[in-house]
């Protein structure tokens, strides 16, 4: 008995230790945008601090085209997304975990009439959601799709939903709650949330916003206004369901299953990229840009409940496109170079501090410690504590705009030319 039960036993130990994650139960995967819950927060043990170009970098790949989607784990892939400057073909990226190669590389969709007017945004900003044997991957007005992760074959694609469009490009990650995939389309002139069955792509239910919007934006644009870039979250508060879902001027809750509106808060400002948060009974929004805002709501009510289920707010340099991260009762979060701890049940600033430059990648916590990165290049580690304190500031050639992904206890970055795997060596 001995004999066959040890090496059963070594067998389980290697596995272990060669793949961490395995121990973590479903941290194993980083499935989405934010990771498993969508919020940032990672149970990793043994993320190195002290990294850089060449410091504990397990491999680099070049990853071809420009491309702002965050990577995404599955097992032994990493799935992203990447489109050429003139974003005339949309690409599904799957690379190797442990040796970094390019496995996949799939042309998903021709594009005739890319929109090219806001360069700002790439073509290929919306992060992809994988589970097991699928990635879905979504381009907004031009298209959703889900492929097999072994092969690559396109098993259906979707584009019923071309939204007039004015040059903006998308930036609103799908979701999977059950068998359904949401997708949002916050575009200029159409606003409009939409339930895809995962399972054959074909259309659940499509809800239109029904918001009114100021006159015209801070460009004159009196369309301008109604754009929106955030990705949504489905929770559960005292047994109902509820798909959050922000948008411009507005955020609103739907009944997941049906796409029947719940509640509202109306709130100003456009272009919110940010994505929701629930913690402590409360769901906590960025209002968008140029309007800076951050609201804590109660998401218990129904109809306009602007008036009535507004715990706290705070205009107190709020991100604009980075997504806060709540750990215990502290809120952080990065704007204008500009790193805030707020106490997250009442909004009140527990410390203020410059890390410089700029920040659209949402932060990442792993054992104590915050990971900011910016788009000049530079990862900052601090203490997810009371008290501010730096641990390091790590330096890459390339910029950040995509946020991080874990894969047991290695970090996967993404920057504007590459894909990184940082372990400890």
């Amino acid at each position: 008995m001995k004999a066959i039960l040890a090496p059963a036993i070594t067998i389980m130990l290697l596995t272990f230790l060669c793949f961490p994650g395995y121990a973590q139960g479903r941290e194993a995967n980083w499935d989405q945008f934010r990771g498993p819950n969508g919020d940032g927060k990672s149970l990793a043990k043994n993320l190195p601090v002290e990294f850089g170009e060449t410091q504990n970098v397990r491999w680099k790949t070049a990853i071809h085209g420009r491309g702002f989607s965050s990577p995404v784990v599955w097992d032994d892939q990493i799935w992203l997304t990447t489109a050429p400057l003139d974003g005339s073909e949309l690409y599904a990226l799957a690379i190797d975990l442990e040796s970094g190669e390019i496995v996949h590389d799939i042309k998903v969709f021709d594009v005739a009439e890319p929109d090219n007017r806001f360069d700002r945004n790439s073509h290929a900003t919306p992060t992809p959601v994988v589970e097991e044997g699928r990635v879905y991957v979504h381009f907004g007005r031009n298209g959703t799709a889900c492929l097999d992760t072994k092969t690559g074959t396109k098993l259906w694609e979707n584009r019923n939903f071309r939204p007039d469009e004015c040059g903006m490009r998308p930036a609103s990650s799908p979701i999977i709650d059950g068998d359904s995939l949401f997708v949002a389309f916050d575009n200029c002139y159409e606003q409009y949330v939409v339930a895809l069955d995962k399972r054959t792509g074909e259309t659940l239910w499509k809800k239109d916003r029904e918001i009114e919007f100021e006159p015209e934006g801070p460009n004159n644009d009196e369309n301008e206004r109604n754009k929106a870039y955030s990705t949504g979250k489905v929770i559960e508060h005292e047994g109902r369901q509820q798909l959050i879902s922000p948008a411009a001027s507005a955020t609103i809750s739907y009944d997941p299953k049906t796409g029947e509106e719940l509640w509202r808060v109306s709130h100003g400002a456009h272009s919110a990229g940010c994505r929701p948060l629930f913690e402590h009974g409360l769901v906590y929004i960025v209002k968008g840009l140029y309007e800076p805002g951050l609201l804590a709501i109660r998401p218990t009510g129904s109809g306009d409940v602007t008036d009535t289920h507004i715990a706290w707010s705070t205009d107190n340099r709020p991100p604009e496109i980075s997504s806060p991260l709540i750990v215990d009762d502290l809120l952080f979060m990065v704007g204008d170079g500009m790193a805030t701890c707020l106490e997250a049940t009442s909004g009140r600033e527990v410390w203020r501090e410059r890390l410089g430059g700029n920040y659209w990648a949402s932060p990442l916590y792993a054992a104590g410690k915050v990971y900011f990165s910016s788009k000049q290049g530079k990862v900052v580690v601090i203490s997810a504590s009371r008290e501010f304190q730096l641990l390091a500031e790590n330096n890459f050639d390339g910029g950040f705009n995509a946020s991080p992904a874990v894969a047991g206890n290695a970090l996967i970055l993404r920057s504007l030319t590459h894909l990184y795997c940082i372990s400890k060596q």
